[in-house]
């Protein structure tokens, strides 16, 4: 595990590094990257399930993305790998992202990381139950203890905030917890018995 930690620390600081470099430039090119938010259920804005997970509409909205984004990223690929939370956030964006695409309301422009936040809180929060793995169940239940009050985000109680990004992003996270589960080896692996034709 420790020999993930570094990988880990580089990986999320350079991302949250990458968001805010890139909310530097849309603040200076006033606004020109929010086109890049998903506007719902426009095919050309299929092309943006993916870049809207890496912009923000200002900062205040970006610093309250930063921390939890930090530490839950940090978790995951701790205990996850640098490779595995790739596939893992890559998943969550584009459950997230769709289904943003597919319900959100007209004429509304979505973008953050905070889809991703909420999917890397149910992946963490349900990855140890899976993979039968004690600590991780202890992180699980303590993320829980520290973040669970995010889940009323999920929620429709907030016009201004996408509830849907934060649902299906939290959706995506647990999926990608079964998607990706370590599987245990099969008794015949390593045995030298060669693969059944």
């Amino acid at each position: 595990m420790t020999s993930r930690a570094k990988p880990a620390i580089c990986l999320m600081l350079g991302w949250v590094a990458l968001l805010w470099l890139l909310e530097g430039v849309d603040v200076a090119t006033g606004g020109s990257l929010d086109t890049f938010g998903i506007q719902p259920r426009e095919p050309a804005e299929l092309v943006d399930v993916v870049p809207a997970a890496f912009l923000h509409f200002g900062f205040g909205h970006l610093a309250a993305n930063t921390l939890p984004l930090l530490l839950l990223g940090f978790l995951a690929a701790l205990r996850s790998g640098v490779h595995r939370l790739l596939a893992v956030v890559l998943l969550i964006i584009l459950a997230s992202g769709l289904g943003v695409w597919f319900t959100a309301a007209p004429d509304s422009n979505t973008a953050g990381a905070s889809g991703v936040v909420f999917g890397l809180f149910g992946y963490l929060l349900v990855r140890g139950f899976i993979e039968r793995k004690l600590l991780d169940i202890g992180i699980g239940l303590a993320v829980g203890v520290l973040y669970g009050s995010i889940l009323w985000g999920a929620l429709p109680t907030d016009s201004g905030i996408s509830w849907q990004g934060h649902l299906f992003g939290l959706i995506g996270g647990v999926l990608a917890a079964f998607a990706f589960r370590e599987r245990p080896r099969s008794a015949l692996t390593g045995a030298g018995v060669g693969p059944v034709t």
